[in-house]
């Protein structure tokens, strides 16, 4: 009856762990979630809507490195299949783009499939300059909105160089994107 018991227990905690992840998600609190399913992935780690939720997060949070794992874990039904190739993509492009600034790497010849994400749309108008000589920075107009100003730039670290997308709108920054 002790080991029932417990077991309950144990199964409820987590199952308030995924409806508590969820109910931040809905109110935009990504980080938040992205460190609660970082914390608790290993009991949950058979459970492809958990690991969902919590890539989702982590990419919402711009946490991108945190979502190597979920690409490997999610293969068992068509939509974790989806989610895991939308999920490499994004890294994928991360990982080329910051290739190209650091490293001078031409990736104007690249045809990947592209995704909605901020760096997915940096990552195409980046490719569409084609060839051309490394810059300090790089502006982007938005093709949907002309107020929308994207700036792609490297900001120089004594150990690691971070590649940084601000969001600027009518000259206000409105959000800063950093990846590394």
């Amino acid at each position: 009856m002790k080991l029932l018991t417990i077991f309950l227990l144990t199964y409820t905690l987590y199952a308030d762990t995924k409806q508590n992840m969820f109910n931040l998600y809905q109110n935009e609190k990504y980080s938040k979630v992205c460190n609660i399913g970082y914390n608790n992935f290993k009991y949950n780690n058979k459970d492809e809507e958990y690991i969902s939720l919590y890539a989702f997060a982590c990419l919402k949070a711009d946490f991108l490195d945190r979502l190597t794992v979920p690409i490997a874990m999610l293969k068992f039904s068509k939509e974790a299949r989806s989610n895991a190739a939308y999920f490499s993509v994004i890294v994928m492009q991360k990982k080329l783009l910051y290739h190209s600034l650091v490293d001078e790497y031409d990736i104007s010849l690249l045809n990947l499939p592209s995704t909605d994400y901020i760096l997915s749309k940096i990552f195409d108008l980046y490719i569409a300059l084609g060839k051309h000589e490394p810059r300090l920075f790089y502006l982007f107009e938005d093709t949907n909105d002309k107020k929308l100003i994207y700036k792609l730039y490297l900001s120089r670290g004594d150990r690691i160089d971070k590649m940084i997308i601000e969001e600027v709108y009518d000259s206000v920054i409105v959000k800063k994107h950093i990846y590394w």
